[in-house]
């Protein structure tokens, strides 16, 4: 087993301020140690917070990210401070979600994404967003999100 080359990361292993917004946030990655396996990583956000562009109150989602990576992985710290720095971050449930998805396209240029972002209602709607890049490589095990429909009192 060869180890992971973890030289090029600035806030593993360090104390890190949580950065102030999405765009002041450094995501990290490494080299995937598994290039030609297709197999599936899962990293999920029970308590993702954003703000509400127009009225500055907190909005909440339940958020799944899966990707099949290619020459790298996502280093999971960074990850973490990412989406934490929208908690004082104005923006739509749709712009949250689909940025996310697009910086860590841009990062990682894995083989396949989807996130699913399942938002909490506010005024009695909730608004889920899902995107992906595509079709999921053929024979990939992809279980479901596990994320039940918003049902309320129903």
């Amino acid at each position: 087993m060869s180890k992971t080359d973890v030289s090029g990361l600035s806030q593993l292993g360090a104390k890190v301020d949580l950065p102030q917004s999405p765009d002041e946030a450094v995501l990290e990655r490494v080299p995937s140690g598994n290039q030609g396996a297709d197999f599936l990583v899962r990293f999920t956000a029970p308590e993702f917070t954003s703000l509400c562009p127009m009225t500055g109150q907190p909005d909440f989602a339940h958020i799944v990210i899966d990707y099949v990576p290619d020459e790298w992985l996502v280093e999971s710290k960074s990850l973490k401070l990412f989406l934490h720095s929208f908690r004082n971050h104005g923006a739509f449930h749709e712009d949250c979600t689909i940025d996310i998805a697009k910086r860590l396209v841009s990062l990682l240029s894995p083989r396949w994404l989807r996130i699913g972002a399942y938002w909490y209602p506010r005024g009695g709607i909730p608004i889920d967003v899902f995107w992906q890049t595509g079709k999921p490589p053929e024979g990939l095990w992809l279980p479901d999100q596990g994320v039940p429909t918003y049902r309320g009192r129903g």
